[in-house]
């Protein structure tokens, strides 16, 4: 008597469990990507708690409402400068003592274009700047 086995192994693969992990793991990255997006574009900035300890050493750079540059090293009485000719002053700086630091002072009504190209001036001449902001 030849007797059949019935048990037949079927070569097919459930995937209901591989899209339930990829639906997950899809919806982890989408609501931490989201949630990543520090600015936001809602600005108001210059207010800070923290207190960041400077060498001594500092030359100040101050640009107020009207978008008039002073400048000032050290506790010496600031003085007014252009912007043209800031990046030389600066340099002459840099060049006096490596280690200085520059604080900028800008008022918060500046427009964002007279920050920036202090920024510029200190990142073409590798300063150290510090952009200072009041309690």
């Amino acid at each position: 008597m030849a007797l059949k086995k019935r048990n037949r192994v079927e070569a097919t693969f459930a995937m209901s469990s591989m899209t339930d992990l990829v639906f997950l793991l899809l919806l982890f990255f989408v609501m931490a990507s989201t949630m990543s997006s520090p600015n936001d574009i809602k600005i108001k900035l210059p207010t800070s708690r923290s207190k960041t300890v400077t060498r001594p050493q500092v030359a100040k750079v101050s640009i107020d409402n009207l978008g008039n540059y002073f400048v000032a090293l050290g506790k010496e009485k600031p003085i007014p400068v252009d912007p043209e000719s800031l990046e030389g002053y600066l340099s002459r700086v840099q060049e006096a003592d490596s280690t200085v630091y520059i604080a900028l002072h800008a008022d918060e009504d500046v427009a964002y274009k007279e920050v920036v190209r202090v920024l510029d001036i200190a990142n073409e001449h590798h300063m150290k700047l510090v952009v200072a902001t009041k309690k």
